[in-house]
């Protein structure tokens, strides 16, 4: 072959794990530092992609894979299909990015007829050849061949059965025995060949079968929801290891660790281990494992050589290492190592700390925690004072609470989820394959398997509630129902799951608002020391202000005045200024409105004081404040059968010759109120607009009817002015929107002027505050530098500039063809979630050039969804912006994004 494919442990380059894949890249890194590594060889993730395009093998890639296992052969003094001193090896996959359990491993590989009786004769233990081998065939049937689990669970349920037990290492080897022979015949039953003998056949079709998995269904659904692109990962390696044996007897165990405990970051020793297992019972949850620590009382020395291993990990990766183990005949192996998965709260303690024991920098503590993480430490918890008693408890596997609907597999799952249903995934234990209901389930239970089960580490790199090993529970998923004892939880049931201490528990339990630690406090700390860029939150009332300012929000970026309008004691008011003939009587709702508004900006301001404020004055059209004309038609058709009742029923109290009717409401009152709908109905009709959002709103609708504007403009203006009569420094900042043209902005300016001058005369005092203009229209990115001669500050309305930019009405778009688009690569985000550098972001940028060219000084910011993605903030940075303003709960993501931003930049 020209290119070098294949790759030995000792000649691999560890850092290279877009190569090797991060499995192999670690492999090879831990055998070149002196780790006790199983000798074996790498095949490149090149020879993956080369195998997808050639729909095959490369050529010439089995000749030299035969030279590296003879090389193999060598350091493992067996050979490779030799009956009377075989070797056997593992086949794992490994991409550039950790996808625990989402592509394929095959175990013992090289084993047949007559190389099991050379394992058998070799290590003078019978039991142990047949149980390798049992295992072997079904792992090959599955994963290399197509054969499904069932029958192969089936036939060894049965022989259990037969035998009268319910634990694997209870069968002899008789038992083992045959259940490797109804192995063969199940494979041969579904595939119609025999099972393949040849040591080298199996190999290259077990190759094959994981460059396969780089393509399958769960991996290729795993990369899209944790938006793992090509360029961060592409094709799989395929790791070739000699195999060492955790079920060779008591002096033999396999176990699963991690570095730190990925559930909440303290520096422990943490994990689990099997007595003579392999490896694979650990993750996949067919047993309930030990905890580490007990292997200290079993296994003393080993446990000691365990902690070595842990430590020189750490140290060596600076990183918390997820690691497997199989000690065989007293002698401890490392078989793999990569970044240890942990939910939000572990990472974000185990960066503080790992800084504070001198491990890493205040930069890598920062770079350590992904921003979006950061949103797992929001949600409630289950509170406290709540008294029901749990229905179970397993082990708590990844922190947090859920509620839901019992489901009992992954496609009802994700049917219910697609729904809006909040569901439960219930399992005995999960599989791979059941990722997809992963992503739709609130939370994970199993009734089998260990917090490193494949459930658990799933659920933690999801930040999902899960709870595993509720060996209490008897999961029946084909009759979906499972039982506690006397209680039965069918489909449908609800129940609520505590990841954080593994209590299950029947029905809702309430749940309470997280608080922040100690290292997340200072985490965010260190991130808002490093930023460029502001944060500031969007809030529209006080109760909202006060959340923002707990999440570190350093003003706020966009106080929509709309909001507070539509409370419910406000909105009639609202309705009475629409419905107005006049001027006078739109004046006179107006004034009704300006002490209420005034009074939720003197709170605003004072919550937030001393820093800014910027209120965005009333944009809607002012339908959206009226009922729809089909809502008004339907209550006026309702309205006038009732009057027609109320008609007949006064007439019968008159024959009746009674005092008055047996219902109070009157003829006329019914007649006032239907009088008043129909007023309203002709106001809708004539402010219908084909379309609204590129009509008669904003700046324009301010320009039509200046009183609206100037009772805002008081409000805020008088707010400012009575919070520096008491002492409060504010600083507030008046956001024109809509804005096409610096004629706009001047006219809108005076008014400001006009309404200052007054509200300093009365005050006497003197009033500092910014004007400035939303940018969400492509004419007012056009014309940026005219509009910079007026304006003090911009602030990207992205939400309504991304509309105007594609020509895509986004209620419209996301209901109908943007999934698609997505899903077939013709954009690669939705634009209204992650801010479109190339089109938005090119108006964005030359927005910004030009202001600034005007005004050096201009502030620039953001206030639409996308202020608080992660992306959308790094381009922020990068286009010189001076804030980002997004929702409160979004503010620590973005917080520690602009970090980022400042340190990549570097």
């Amino acid at each position: 072959m020209s290119k070098q494919y294949v790759f030995a442990f000792d000649e691999g380059d560890g850092k290279n794990k877009h190569l090797l894949g991060g499995k192999g890249a670690n492999l090879c890194e831990m055998t070149q530092i002196g780790l006790n590594v199983p000798p074996g060889f790498v095949i490149s993730t090149e020879a993956c992609l080369e195998y997808q395009d050639l729909k095959g093998l490369p050529p010439g890639l089995m000749d030299t894979v035969r030279e590296y296992v003879r090389r193999l052969e060598g350091k493992a003094r067996k050979g490779f299909g030799d009956a009377s001193n075989p070797l056997l090896v593992s086949v794992r996959s490994g991409s550039a990015m950790s996808m625990p359990g989402m592509m394929d491993t095959i175990l013992n590989l090289g084993l047949n007829q007559q190389t099991l009786q050379g394992l058998i004769a070799q290590t003078g233990n019978e039991r142990f050849g047949y149980d390798a081998y049992r295992r072997f065939i079904q792992l090959f049937g599955k994963v290399a061949l197509g054969v499904p689990d069932e029958p192969f669970d089936e036939a060894f349920d049965e022989i259990k059965r037969d035998a009268g037990v319910k634990a694997d290492v209870a069968l002899n080897a008789e038992h083992l025995k045959e259940a490797s022979r109804r192995f063969l015949d199940v494979v041969l039953q579904h595939t119609g060949k025999p099972f393949p003998e040849d040591v080298y056949e199996q190999l290259e079709i077990a190759i094959k079968a994981v460059f396969n998995s780089w393509m399958g269904k769960r991996a290729v659904d795993y990369r899209r929801e944790f938006h793992i692109t090509p360029d961060m990962a592409n094709g799989t390696a395929v790791n070739v290891v000699a195999m060492v044996f955790g079920n060779m007897g008591n002096d033999c165990a396999t176990g699963v660790g991690f570095t730190r405990n990925p559930g909440t970051g303290e520096n422990e020793m943490f994990g689990e281990y099997l007595v003579n297992a392999q490896g694979e019972d650990v993750v996949a949850g067919i047993r309930t494992p030990k905890p580490v620590q007990e292997m200290e009382k079993e296994m003393p020395d080993l446990y000691r050589q365990l902690v070595d291993l842990r430590n020189k990990l750490e140290g060596h990766y600076q990183e918390v290492q997820d690691y497997e183990y199989t000690i065989e005949k007293g002698v401890l192996y490392c078989l793999q190592t990569r970044n240890g998965k942990m939910n939000a709260a572990a990472m974000v303690r185990s960066s503080v700390e790992m800084f504070e024991e001198g491990l890493i920098s205040k930069e890598q503590a920062l770079l350590r925690v992904n921003p979006e993480q950061l949103e797992q430490l929001l949600h409630p918890g289950l509170d406290p004072k709540h008294k029901q008693a749990p229905l179970a408890q397993g082990l708590p596997a990844s922190p947090g609470a859920a509620s839901g609907r019992c489901v009992f597999d992954a496609d009802q799952a994700v049917i219910l989820g697609r729904a809006g249903t909040k569901v439960i995934l219930v399992r005995e234990e999960t599989k791979p394959e059941d990722i997809h209901g992963f992503f739709a389930s609130e939370g994970v239970l199993t009734s089998r398997g260990g917090k490193t089960s494949h459930a658990a580490v799933v659920a933690r790199g999801m930040g999902k509630a899960c709870v595993a090993g509720a060996e209490g529970i008897q999961v029946d998923a084909r009759a979906r129902l499972a039982t506690v004892g006397d209680v039965v939880l069918r489909e449908g049931d609800v129940i609520t799951i505590d990841g954080s201490n593994g209590n299950v528990y029947l029905g809702e339990i309430p749940t309470i608002k997280p608080e922040f630690s100690r290292e997340l406090r200072t985490l965010l700390g260190w991130a808002d020391e490093v930023a460029t860029l502001k944060v500031m939150a969007n809030a529209d009332t006080p109760a909202t202000a006060k959340v923002a300012l707990d999440y570190g929000a350093m003003g706020i970026g966009l106080c929509r005045t709309e909001r507070m309008f539509n409370a419910v004691e406000r909105l009639p008011i609202v309705v009475e200024m629409i419905l107005a003939h006049t001027v006078e009587e739109r004046q006179a709702a107006l004034d009704k409105l300006l002490p209420i508004q005034r009074q939720d900006f003197k709170d605003i301001f004072t919550i937030m004081a001393p820093r800014p404020v910027t209120v965005r004055l009333l944009d809607p059209p002012m339908h959206e404040f009226l009922p729809s004309e089909h809502q008004l038609e339907d209550e006026l058709q309702a309205l006038e059968q009732y009057r027609m009742s109320v008609r007949g029923r006064t007439a019968a109290v008159a024959a009746m010759r009674l005092d008055h009717a047996p219902d109070s409401i009157t003829e006329d009152q019914v007649s006032a109120i239907i009088a008043r709908k129909e007023r309203m109905l002709r106001k809708v009709r004539e402010l219908y607009e084909v379309n609204p959002m590129l009509g008669h709103r904003g700046v324009r609708l301010g320009i039509t009817y200046p009183e609206i504007y100037d009772m805002q403009i008081r409000a805020i203006l008088e707010a400012a002015a009575e919070c520096r009569q008491a002492g409060t420094p504010v600083t507030p900042e008046i956001m024109i929107p809509q804005v096409i043209t610096s004629q706009e902005l001047t006219f809108m300016h005076r008014e400001v002027n006009r309404i200052q001058a007054e509200v300093e005369s009365q005050t006497g005092v003197k009033l500092e505050f910014k004007f400035g203009s939303m940018v969400e229209t492509v004419r007012a990115c056009t014309r940026a530098g005219e509009l910079a001669k007026v304006a003090e500050f911009f602030s990207f309305g992205t939400n309504d500039l991304t509309q105007a930019t594609f020509s895509f009405s986004r209620e419209d778009a996301e209901n109908k063809f943007l999934p698609l688009y997505t899903d077939n690569g013709i954009l690669h985000d939705n634009p209204f979630e992650v801010l479109d550098v190339n089109g938005v972001g090119m108006l964005m940028q030359m927005t910004v050039e030009q202001g600034r060219k005007t005004n050096p000084a201009l502030k620039v910011g953001i206030c639409g969804e996308q202020g608080g993605h992660p992306a959308s903030i790094n381009f922020c940075h990068k286009i010189g912006l001076s804030y980002v303003s997004c929702s409160a709960p979004r503010v620590p993501v973005a917080r520690l994004a602009a970090a980022h931003a400042k340190l990549k930049a570097k």
